[in-house]
């Protein structure tokens, strides 16, 4: 069977953006509020700790079930991972996500800096270095057969797409203006020269889904 690489409910602001500037302890997404970047996800039924049972129940959170579906090993960025740049002065830091991340597969952290793994509840993380199809071919080991979610943030998933190395792709985009940050495109159209596109608004209002599959698979 063909392991994908799939990029899952990665949400961008109206102007493209995925994060905003500034990235600290305390601002994950710079200046960016998340929950106002993240509002269709956080308001679904099967979004953790949100919600909950009076959450919505229609396609935004379909999506939001989707993510884990088939995954067997994720890929995302030093950035993701953790606000420190350069070498690491320790490794105390362990993530954004507490001691039971919402992964549940493995994760390999694409960073300039690697440091030893390390497993949190049923999680362990990988800090690698490479290209990004060195680092995919750990990912898919990594995987045990299973596709990959490419995770993000949106410089690590521009780096997979301009190596040709994702097969499909959902973006949802947010109402919501940055003006700046780490982004992912300029336009969606800029993918379809290689990707079927199909672009659903959510019934919520809160996002416009981007559904993309590649048109050719690759050599």
């Amino acid at each position: 069977m063909t392991q994908l690489v799939r990029v899952q409910n990665l949400t961008v602001s109206a102007d493209g953006y995925a994060a905003g500037e500034g990235q600290s302890l305390e601002r994950p997404f710079g200046h960016a509020d998340p929950g106002e970047l993240m509002a269709w996800a956080l308001a679904t039924a099967s979004m953790p700790g949100m919600a909950g049972p009076e959450g919505s129940r229609g396609l935004d959170d379909r999506l939001v079930r989707d993510f884990g579906n088939g995954i067997g090993a994720e890929i995302m960025g030093r950035n993701k991972f953790s606000p420190h740049r350069g070498p690491w002065a320790d490794h105390a830091w362990q993530g954004w996500w507490g001691e039971d991340p919402p992964f549940h597969t493995p994760v390999v952290v694409m960073t300039h800096h690697e440091r030893p793994s390390f497993t949190l509840s049923d999680t362990t993380f990988h800090f690698v270095s490479g290209t990004p199809a060195d680092v995919l071919a750990l990912a898919f080991e990594a995987a045990g057969g299973r596709d990959v979610r490419l995770g993000g943030g949106a410089q690590t998933v521009r780096a997979f797409l301009d190596a040709d190395l994702v097969d499909q792709l959902h973006v949802a985009v947010s109402p919501v203006v940055l003006g700046g940050g780490s982004r992912l495109w300029v336009s969606p159209a800029e993918l379809e020269d290689r990707f079927h596109h199909e672009e659903v608004p959510s019934p919520s209002g809160l996002a416009v889904h981007h559904l993309f599959w590649r048109r050719v698979s690759p050599a």
